[in-house]
């Protein structure tokens, strides 16, 4: 997932991104081969950390793996989609908070 910044004139990025699509960027600076099980993955990329959602919040892979119900991917699409609910499970229950819908509010 991606969600376009605010408009300014600086040199940040136009896309800020979230999720699977963050985890994806990550994945793809780090040598991992499949099929892998879920302790290899966490040995490779555990330490890392991915936002989930707009606001900043994140989780590491290895977090991420443990709330997973799969323990073995044959390719990257697969982790990726063994991973995608952890993030919309986490992503969800940030935003339904209190806090999160205040800061929604305010511009800045």
């Amino acid at each position: 997932m991606g969600v376009r910044p605010p408009a300014d004139d600086s040199d940040e990025p136009d896309v800020i991104e979230f999720g699977i699509a963050a985890l994806d960027a990550r994945l793809s600076e780090i040598a991992i081969e499949y099929p892998a099980d879920a302790r290899t993955v966490r040995e490779r990329a555990g330490h890392v950390e991915v936002p989930y959602d707009a606001t900043g919040h994140s989780v590491t892979v290895a977090d991420a793996l443990e709330a997973a119900d799969v323990r073995e991917f044959e390719n990257e699409q697969e982790l990726l989609n063994a991973l995608h609910p952890v993030f919309e499970r986490k992503r969800e229950a940030t935003g339904a908070s209190l806090l999160s819908q205040l800061r929604s509010l305010v511009p800045f």
